[in-house]
Formats: C-alpha cells, structure tokens, sequence
C-alpha cells in the first residue's frame, strides 16, 4: 500500500556540474529514492539544470562562433538536451540500485514542458543564474563582449543570468500522474522543464528561459495533489542568520514565520530562498506541510526526525 505521493526536488548537490562528476553523484542520489520508493511512498523527482544548460548553451555558441559548424542553439533546446541527459544518468542509476534490492518498481524520465505568460516580467527582469561561476573580472570581461549579464551569485562568483518566468501548467501532467499511478519512479519537470508560451489556437512554442526548479516542483505538487512536497539540498535544516555568530536552525516554520524572515533577508536569493517561497506556495494552495533537508536525511526528515517543516 503506499503511503503517499511526493514530489522530491533535487539541489545541485545531487547532481554535480559535468557528467562524469554527475555519473557518480546520482549512485548516492539513487540510494535516496529508492529508499523513498520501498518504503512505500510515490515518488516524482523534479531536479535543476543551471549549471548543464549553462555549458550546452556556451558550448554551443562558441563552437557557432569559432568554426565548429555547429548552428545557434536556442536556450529551450539547450534545456531539452540537458533534460535528457539528466534524466538519462538519473534513471540508469535508479533501475542500477533497485536492480540491487531486487525490486521490480519502474523508472522513467519524461521530457516535459511548462507553460509561461509570454507577458511575464521575469523577461524584461533575468534573475535565474545558469552555468558555470566566473571570478568578477571574468564576468565583466564576459558582459562586455557578449551583452550578457551577470550577477554574483550567494557568495560562490558571478553567473550569467536569464528569464526565469513563473510556471502556470505542466504540459504533461496527465501522463506524470498516469505513471506514477501504476507506482513507477517518475522523473519529470528536469530544470524546472523547458519553459513554452501558448498562442491562441493552443499551440505551443519554445522561448528563451529557465524555470526555477523549485517554483516548477511546487507547481507539480500542487497540481498533483501530492501529500508533500520535499526540497532536497546541501544542508539538513534551513538556517536564520547564516554562518554568523548567532547562526540558529530552524525545525519548523509556519508561513507567517517564514514571510518575516524573508523580509529580514535571511535567505540568499540564489540559495535558500526560492527553496523557501516554493514551499510557501505549495503550502499554502494545499494545507500540506513542505521539508527542506539534505539528500541523505529525506527518509528521516518524511519521518519527522530531522530537516525543517514549513506548515500554516
């Protein structure tokens, strides 16, 4: 009997930033949701890309620009090849680990698309920071010549950055939902998916974006009727007053606690923060309760024992 469905969103950590790095993170990302899975819960796993997309999309233009033959790449198509081979390195290593428990639960990943607003102000405002980190004098050399921009991003070095528009529908929930039925792992929305616009005969487009994981996770599990959404990143709770003196873990926050701390500027806004604001709005369309914890503590944190709930 399963207890219930979730949607698990994966941080960074869980990935890497090249593909033989990721080949060997996502054996201990396996571990996790599958562990997930056999203890009886429906599992959909939503993941990032901001760092792939970033690589296909430089990689694409500069061999564009200097004699690799190779045409220019549009940033959707950028977020489908990194869908693939995301999902690709995420479901070999899942059917590796549940091949070990000798456990005959399916996995597949499904390509997915999301609808935006065409009108959304996240085009005239990019704020989604995609590939990899420069040093400021890099990032400045790199604006200059490509007219790209470029922002410091929590601490880390600057990244480029791009739209980031607010997910509305997920093209193929249905299907999400079809699978995860029959009690498949499924793998879906990967890089907060590939962000589409829709005209009015209903057809459907490719534009310029990247859709925060987060945001688009919260979208799946509300529209889903998940029991719980689950961010999992580098650290177990969400912290207040980070790597500070007075540093404090929080174990649970209601919505209320969590809106004032984002007005005291508690999370970093590429970090912590639209981690926390997903849940909000996850929490908040549905009365569930969210968790954001570690990969290693999602078992534990869904039991109650560690991470930090965010709740009414």
């Amino acid at each position: 009997m399963n207890k219930s469905k979730i949607v698990v969103a994966l941080g960074g950590n869980a990935l890497g930033n090249k593909p033989s790095e990721q080949l060997e993170l996502v054996k201990k990302t396996a571990i996790t949701i599958v562990d997930l899975a056999l203890d009886g819960y429906q599992v959909i796993v939503g993941h990032g890309n901001g760092p792939q997309v970033g690589i296909i999309n430089n990689a694409m233009l500069f061999s564009n620009e200097n004699g690799g033959n190779t045409p220019s790449m549009p940033l959707a198509e950028c977020g489908a090849m990194s869908q693939g081979y995301i999902g690709y390195h995420l479901q070999q290593a899942i059917k590796n680990e549940l091949k070990k428990r000798n456990s005959n639960i399916k996995c597949a990943t499904i390509i997915t698309q999301v609808v935006v607003d065409k009108d959304d102000p996240g085009f005239s405002n990019p704020t989604k920071p995609v590939g990899v980190f420069y040093s400021e004098e890099k990032a400045k050399k790199l604006m200059e010549e490509t007219g790209d921009i470029y922002v410091e991003d929590a601490g880390r070095g600057y990244r480029k950055v791009v739209a980031s528009p607010i997910p509305i529908r997920i093209e193929e929930l249905d299907l999400i939902k079809e699978l995860s039925d029959t009690g498949a792992i499924v793998i879906a929305i990967g890089g907060g998916g590939i962000p589409v616009i829709e005209d009015e005969d209903g057809l459907l487009s490719g534009v310029a974006a990247v859709i925060d994981k987060d945001n688009a996770s919260a979208r799946l599990a509300i529209d889903l009727k998940a029991e719980s959404l689950v961010i999992l990143t580098a650290v177990e709770k969400v912290c207040i007053n980070f790597n500070k003196d007075d540093e404090k873990v929080i174990n649970e926050m209601t919505l209320e606690e969590a809106k004032k701390y984002i007005e005291e500027d508690q999370f970093a806004k590429g970090s912590m923060l639209p981690k926390v604001e997903a849940c909000m709005k996850y929490v908040k369309e549905t009365g569930n309760k969210a968790l954001i914890t570690s990969l290693e503590k999602a078992k534990e944190g869904l039991n109650g024992e560690t991470g930090t709930i965010i709740k009414k």
